[in-house]
């Protein structure tokens, strides 16, 4: 159940997101995706597992190996349950895992936004591995 307003949170983190600059550990594709549920939600903080426990791609690795996961997919099927059937059934709002290097995002639309150390990401849906209902 999302909270009242969503779509406008949506389109608000969206655009910040071009401003803060990525920092692994507090700002970067995982924290700002499970964030941006959170908040969309209402719900639990899953993020507060590993936010701020790393400062590097090989720390956030070494965590993520420590909290039990093999990789990305795993972490998102162990926090967020069994993915939809194909990406291209994601709403604005979901979240997606995604692009050349996997990464969590959220679905904007048929383009799909991920934080990276460039800055804001957006690919074709159709690039997704996986998807969540939020």
């Amino acid at each position: 159940m999302r909270v009242a307003h969503w779509e406008s949170m949506l389109a608000d983190r969206l655009e910040a997101a071009h401003a803060e600059p990525f920092a692994w550990g507090t700002h970067d594709c995982a924290t700002w995706a499970f964030d941006l549920r959170r908040d969309l939600t209402g719900g639990a903080d899953v993020a507060a597992e590993w936010r701020g426990r790393y400062r590097t791609a090989l720390g956030a690795l070494r965590v993520m190996r420590r909290l039990g996961w093999s990789d990305l997919k795993a972490m998102g099927r162990d926090l967020l349950g069994a993915p939809l059937a194909t990406p291209l059934l994601a709403r604005r709002g979901d979240l997606v895992l995604g692009g050349a290097d996997p990464a969590f995002g959220v679905c904007a639309g048929a383009r799909a936004a991920f934080l990276s150390p460039g800055g804001l990401v957006r690919l074709p849906l159709s690039s997704c591995a996986l998807a969540w209902r939020v």
